[in-house]
């Protein structure tokens, strides 16, 4: 066949999801894969698709005999191209095919290529292995549910540059190979050829770089920019993802938090044709631990927790007596009406459940009729105290109380665990998340203290503003009580954004870093550039970051981020689908100035 033959199948009238009962008569050229193929001999039906749709194509020997012999040849995955009539279906309408109304006959017939059998079926509903699906992950990419998270991914962009270019931002870029900072994560090294023994680090954050664009007075900047942070990976996180960066100048929380609400109504409309309610609830970080055991709650249920320190200073059962002299907390979790349903083994096996967060135990009780409590503990612990902790926790008969008694982070980290774990068990939550609940956390903490050093660290980092009211805490022994201008946005218990009011006074920058022990000679070596900018005029400004990625995952009811992004790594930071990383030959390292140490 002649190039200018070829040409009529490469000009698709439709697409594979378009033709419906009205279309019947007209005459179409479809192009796509074979999905599947049956023969009935005088005719072969095959179903069309690409990434729109599907549709029925049938060749009849009578209709052309030339192409009906051409489709013989045809299997699974081959890319075609069919010209032929819309007919009607009649009583064979297909209810769960958009188009299943009709039926295109085929009178001409191209096959663009052919497949090898793919080592999985193109299909949804597949239990082929992640590291084989990863490993053909352009196959993998033609299914209809993968292809309709990237169509999802898509609109959320067209969506998010509209709503910020109309609200006055420019869409400005920063350098992925930046100076090395240690002190926050790990960073991924690039070594300099033309530097020898020097390193470029890839950019965790365009964090410096956006503050110097509201030195620069670019008031309003945004980025949908690449990240990288080489660390340990799990279900959500990956070495390179995503993030909606945004910064302004001349703002206060207030300004950030109507922006950011403006743009997730965009968004869910957009992408999802979904209303949210605004503005968005909000919580402290003081309150979100005390009522939930986290700073990322899941608000689509309730299940508050009750702290019951108080009452159980002179309880009479002994380790919740010696929890609270230590320091630490006793708190509960009131499950409404559980009794019925939780077996003595379903509680025993509680434990199991959060001893990976370092809790040793979880003490129970079910609320008896007069608000007694069966429990192997019952009769150590006081009428009175009893009875306070039935009133605080608003127990009534049917009910379980889950107890935990440890330092304060152990038993909220516990409890929150067994609330989401409780909340899927009576199915409080669904499958998929039909109600969405955003929240925004405030007042985080400043400063806290390193477990790996013992010293004082930035919670967030080193330039977020602490409140005008806290700055004196900060020379004291107080200084862990200092609070943060810092706000997280949380979506049904996962974080998808957090930010904060940036400091732009150097005095201010100063008892920030001597709170962390970061002396001007140090501050210098790391952030010099910044620290130079801070010095010519700069403007009040603060700003937010979205994780990109998992709020996508979270908008396509996905369960991994690696659902939602294209070519993803595994948990061990690797590539099955062109094997990176690999070794460099010796030229390379060479030009590097590098040697492998045996």
């Amino acid at each position: 066949m002649l190039l200018s033959d070829i040409g009529k199948f490469l000009r698709r009238t439709h697409t594979c999801g378009d033709l419906r009962g009205s279309d019947v008569g007209q005459r179409v050229v479809l192009t796509g894969w074979v999905h599947s193929r049956r023969d009935h001999g005088g005719a072969i039906f095959i179903d069309l698709r690409d990434r729109y749709g599907i549709t029925q194509v049938v060749f009849r020997h009578d209709l052309n005999a030339a192409t009906h012999g051409l489709a013989e040849e045809l299997r699974s995955e081959f890319c075609i191209s069919v010209i032929g009539r819309v007919d009607s279906r009649g009583d064979n309408v297909n209810p769960k095919m958009e188009t299943g109304q009709i039926e295109v006959s085929a009178d001409e017939l191209y096959l663009f290529s052919r497949s090898q059998t793919p080592p999985f079926e193109i299909s949804d509903h597949i239990e082929t292995r992640e590291a084989i699906r990863l490993a053909h992950r352009y196959l993998d990419l033609r299914r209809p549910s993968v292809q309709r998270n990237f169509v999802l991914r898509s609109r959320a962009y067209s969506a998010i540059r509209s709503y910020l270019e109309g609200q006055g931002f420019l869409e400005l870029e920063t350098p992925f190979m930046v100076k090395n900072t240690p002190g926050g994560a790990r960073n991924f090294l690039v070594p300099s050829r033309l530097n020898r023994h020097q390193f470029y680090a890839l950019a965790e954050s365009p964090q410096l770089y956006k503050q110097l664009f509201m030195v620069a007075g670019f008031d309003r900047y945004f980025q949908i920019v690449r990240c990288f942070r080489d660390e340990d990976l799990r279900g959500d996180r990956q070495p390179e993802f995503t993030q909606i960066d945004l910064e302004m100048s001349f703002v206060d929380e207030e300004q950030i938090f109507s922006l950011v609400e403006g743009l997730m109504r965009k968004l869910f409309s957009h992408a999802l044709d979904v209303d949210l309610d605004v503005p968005f609830p909000r919580l402290t970080y003081d309150d979100a631990l005390r009522l939930y055991g986290t700073d990322k709650p899941d608000l689509r249920f309730g299940l508050p927790l009750t702290d019951l320190t108080d009452v159980a200073r002179a309880c009479g059962f002994r380790i919740f007596e010696e929890a609270a002299a230590a320091g630490g907390i006793v708190k509960a979790l009131r499950l409404p009406g559980a009794a019925k349903d939780l077996s003595r083994k379903d509680l025993d096996s509680l434990a199991d459940l959060v001893k990976p967060v370092g809790a040793k135990g979880v003490a129970y009780v079910r609320v008896q009729p007069d608000g007694v409590w069966q429990a192997p503990f019952a009769k150590a612990f006081k009428d009175e105290a009893r009875i306070g902790v039935n009133e605080l926790t608003g127990a009534v008969p049917g009910d379980v109380l889950l107890f935990l008694a440890d330092k304060a982070s152990v038993a909220n980290n516990a409890l929150s665990t067994l609330r989401l774990h409780m909340a899927a068990k009576f199915g409080l939550i669904g499958e998929a998340p039909t109600r969405w609940c955003p929240l925004w956390i405030t007042e985080f903490p400043l400063l806290e203290i390193s477990e790996e050093t013992g010293a004082w660290v930035a919670c967030h980092h080193p330039f977020t503003s602490p409140r005008d009211q806290d700055l004196e805490l900060l020379a004291s022994d107080r200084r862990g009580e200092a609070r943060a201008r810092a706000y997280d946005l949380v979506l049904n218990g996962v974080e998808v954004a957090g930010g904060s009011i940036r400091i732009h006074r150097e005095e201010v920058q100063q008892r920030v870093f001597g709170a962390i022990g970061l002396s001007e000679e140090v501050a210098r070596a790391k952030f010099s550039f910044l620290l130079e900018a801070f010095r010519y005029g700069p403007p009040p400004h603060g700003g937010i970051a979205f994780g990109l990625d998992r709020l996508m995952m979270l908008l396509a009811g996905a369960e991994s981020l690696r659902d939602v992004i294209a070519f993803p790594k595994t948990q061990k930071g690797t590539c099955p689908l062109t094997e990176a990383p690999t070794p460099a030959d010796e030229k390379q390292l060479e030009e590097m100035h590098i040697m492998l140490r045996p």
